[in-house]
């Protein structure tokens, strides 16, 4: 019974991650069910509907799966920067939320993750800060909450809106890393892109409202 079960789960992980990678190159609606299970190596063609019950529920799968992976880091971290006295530092709060991204497995170089997560994002339309569609595990739920008090200042929805616009300058970030052309150039390494982009994540967030206007 217990080797049943294991199975079952590596069949739902290698859908999970098959569907990832699809996703990533073709779209989250450009890509058949039955193309991610054959990816999977499943031989059942419904494999999808029979572990996830449809599309929308294997996308919530992946943004689940890789949060969970997530969130042992960001609880050393949230540890970390409780300790320092840090928790109302928005760099650190911003660290908790982003930078544990960069550790997922198989994701230095292809970051199919980013790219998935990127789509992701357009599809959701959540007003409430932190709202992404789906249950968050604790310790990102407790980083995004200590970056609400950091905000606020601002109403929910604008909140919210800088929050998803963050992701997007990270993801973005990301993305351009997982071209070979950017790569290779010698102009700004990976660690600087990814500081300097933190950096711009935090100031723009943290933006009091109507600030920019000239």
């Amino acid at each position: 019974m217990a080797t049943a079960r294991a199975a079952r789960s590596d069949g739902k992980t290698r859908l999970i991650l098959a569907a990832e990678q699809l996703f990533a190159k073709g779209g989250i609606d450009g890509v058949s069910l039955r193309e991610i299970a054959a990816a999977a190596g499943q031989g059942n063609h419904h494999a999808v509907q029979y572990h996830f019950g449809s599309r929308e529920g294997l996308v919530h799968a992946i943004f689940v799966h890789r949060m969970q992976q997530m969130e042992a880091r960001r609880g050393e971290m949230l540890a970390a920067a409780e300790a320092a006295g840090r928790l109302s530092d928005a760099r650190a709060i911003v660290e908790i939320i982003f930078l544990p991204q960069l550790e997922l497995p198989g994701q230095r170089d292809n970051h199919s993750y980013a790219y998935f997560l990127l789509l992701y994002l357009l599809r959701n339309d959540g007003r409430d800060f932190g709202d992404f569609g789906a249950e968050l595990p604790p310790n990102i739920a407790r980083a995004l909450q200590l970056l609400r008090q950091r905000l606020d200042f601002l109403p929910e929805h604008i909140a919210q809106r800088r929050l998803v616009t963050a992701c997007f300058m990270f993801l973005n970030m990301l993305t351009a890393y997982a071209d070979d052309r950017v790569r290779s150039s010698d102009d700004e390494s990976f660690e600087d892109a990814v500081d300097d982009t933190l950096g711009q994540i935090v100031l723009a967030t943290c933006m009091p409202l109507g600030s920019a206007r000239v």
